[in-house]
């Protein structure tokens, strides 16, 4: 008798055991951070927090054809108080969408429709930068025993089709990998 009841308590807890697991599989919470030598304070057209870039208002007739790009705004990122090192130190800036199109660009959540978001570097305009958070975007390089430094990026409106008037909304997350 005892033997069957150990049988089944087993067999019952390992069920139990593998129903949790699949339950829970898809159930994951990952973290990524890094830890480096090198770390300084960061803002983006001087803010540290919040910040806000302001593209120009466009008329919709400059948006008609898919793959067409207006209002390019640039906006600087800047770090300082770095610690100098005798060696410059490569920096990537690292930029995840909150609400990509398939197409890779940030999806624009306002009431204009057509229309997305494309970051790029100003000195290569027609290469989008990555919003997948995969690669990091070169540019910012702080130069041996230097404290500071900053690298220019730009935002642009996409055409994703034939632009209707309306609010152009999108947002991405930064980081800053000391390489």
């Amino acid at each position: 008798m005892n033997k069957k009841l150990i049988a089944v308590v087993f067999t019952s807890a390992t069920v139990l055991g593998t129903a949790s697991t699949t339950v829970y599989a898809d159930n994951t919470i990952k973290f990524q951070g890094e830890v480096a030598d090198q770390t300084c304070t960061v803002n983006v057209n001087g803010n540290a927090s919040s910040p806000l870039v302001l593209l120009p208002t466009v008329p919709a007739s400059s948006l008609t054809t898919a793959g067409t790009t207006a209002g390019t705004t640039n906006f600087t990122i800047d770090i300082s108080g770095c610690t100098a090192s005798t060696s410059s130190t490569a920096i990537k800036t690292i930029f995840v969408g909150n609400n990509l199109t398939t197409n890779g660009r940030m999806g624009n959540t306002g009431s204009a429709t057509n229309v997305s978001l494309q970051l790029v570097d100003p000195a290569t305009p027609a290469t989008p930068l990555d919003l997948t958070g995969q690669t990091g975007a070169p540019g910012l390089n702080l130069a041996a025993n230097a404290t500071s430094a900053s690298h220019d990026f730009a935002v642009q409106y996409y055409s994703e089709g034939s632009a209707t008037a309306g609010s152009v909304l999108g947002s991405v997350q930064y980081a800053i990998s000391y390489q």
